[in-house]
């Protein structure tokens, strides 16, 4: 028997080498569809069950949220505290935020949007903020890049209906090309933007008055005069190397949420959204 050939053991090499990059590939397609597709599945599961005993809750007069001006109310990491939508992502935008810690950790984000925990609740003067998941668990703010200046952000609690507008003018331009004037106890105002690109470590805009990164001042000693709300998500999109933000304000008074049921007012949002 004669011993292999140079070529044949070359032809081995390369072959090994070949089987191997196939099957990393396939661990690597695997992951993929895991992160996006799969844990989608479950996310959109647990949301919806949270959903379903949040509104079963609300049926029965039960609120997890604290009534205004009841003092501290310690709300369970992981409840559903509140429905979301948004009109320009479609009527098919619905989820229930979900009570997290400072920051809301995986497991709490791993079942919607969640609260940041030490920040305002709904309707509250301050920043109610909110963080959700770009891609994959759920992927609720998939397309938040595609909010303009003045869409509505609605926001619904057992007793009322919360409609904050995305900050930035004029309405229906960029958000990122124009800040807003937003008044501060006392008097005066701070400049924000409707969106605005960041660094994970730029904290400041979960503040009660967020101050926006290059602003060249500190906003922690002001004190709030309005009720705003910050989005928060991972970018660019399959990276957690920044942090895309939305800014937006409380528009008008809050709306009796009667018999649980979305009031015309706010359903006529929708018609609002432009192409």
């Amino acid at each position: 028997m004669r011993g292999q050939e140079p070529g044949d053991l070359v032809r081995t090499f390369f072959r090994g080498v070949g089987q191997t990059l196939i099957t990393l590939g396939v661990v690597v397609l695997l992951f993929i569809v895991y992160e996006v597709w799969v844990t989608n599945w479950f996310t959109d599961r647990e949301n919806h069950r949270l959903r379903s005993q949040l509104e079963t809750e609300w049926a029965n007069g039960q609120d997890p949220l604290p009534l205004p001006g009841s003092g501290p109310h310690a709300i369970k990491l992981g409840t559903g505290i509140a429905n979301l939508y948004i009109p320009r992502l479609g009527t098919d935008f619905a989820w229930t935020i979900v009570q997290g810690g400072d920051p809301p950790d995986q497991d709490v984000l791993s079942k919607g949007p969640a609260h940041y925990g030490e920040t305002q609740l709904p309707g509250q003067k301050g920043n109610f903020a909110v963080a959700g998941h770009r891609v994959g668990k759920g992927e609720p703010f998939l397309n938040i890049d595609k909010l303009r200046s003045g869409d509505a952000v609605i926001v619904e609690t057992r007793t009322y209906w919360y409609v904050y507008k995305v900050l930035g003018a004029p309405t229906g331009q960029n958000p990122e090309k124009v800040h807003s004037n937003v008044p501060i106890a006392g008097g005066g105002s701070v400049s924000l933007p409707g969106r605005v690109i960041i660094d994970p470590s730029q904290g400041e805009v979960l503040d009660p008055v967020p101050t926006a990164p290059g602003q060249g001042s500190d906003n922690s000693a002001d004190k709030p005069a309005v009720p705003l709300m910050t989005m928060t998500t991972c970018h660019p999109k399959f990276t957690a190397s920044h942090r895309m933000i939305v800014f937006a304000r409380l528009a008008g008074a809050p709306v009796k949420n009667v018999n649980l049921t979305m009031p015309q007012s706010v359903l006529s949002l929708y018609d609002e959204v432009g192409t």
